[in-house]
């Protein structure tokens, strides 16, 4: 069963990584002087590509991975660096959608942003996730903040159950 899952995580993660990569590529050929027609076609593929594919894409990778982390116990802190850059992804998915919507509501008073900068930040996102998840490395608890160890910065009433 944790296979199965793995696989269908594994397969949502790509579509949803892919549309990260392809949709900035397609919204910056939006251009405010396209004529209705080519306007109207790539307004059509941009939206149903992110309402229908990269978005639930995106919602079923990321419940997946979070019955996986349920199911396999992994409580760990590379896993919750692997989280915070989780985050980081749905924050470019969002921002993805932001310019959809200016693009479908604004024909020709809107100019897309240059992809280069979500590119980026999305494609090193993704590599340290790989890089985090293949190499499982060994991170200290010193990285969280003391503040984040205990309920409103007060300790626990109780002893902590060695490891």
């Amino acid at each position: 069963m944790i296979a199965a899952l793995k696989f269908l995580h594994i397969a949502a993660l790509s579509i949803w990584c892919a549309g990260l990569v392809g949709l900035p590529l397609l919204l910056a050929r939006h251009r405010p002087a396209d004529d209705q027609h080519r306007y109207s076609r790539r307004r059509l593929v941009t939206h149903v590509a992110y309402v229908g594919v990269v978005t639930p894409a995106a919602v079923i990778a990321i419940a997946l991975g979070t019955a996986l982390i349920f199911l396999r116990d992994v409580f760990v802190p590379w896993m919750f660096v692997k989280l915070v850059l989780v985050g980081l992804l749905v924050l470019a998915h969002a921002w993805l959608g932001h310019v959809t919507l200016q693009v479908g509501e604004r024909q020709g008073a809107y100019t897309t942003p240059h992809p280069a900068p979500l590119l980026i930040v999305s494609g090193l996102t993704m590599l340290v996730i790989l890089l985090l998840v293949l190499g499982k490395p060994l991170v200290g608890d010193e990285i969280v903040p003391a503040w984040l160890l205990s309920p409103r910065g007060h300790p626990l009433p109780v002893e902590e159950v060695p490891r």
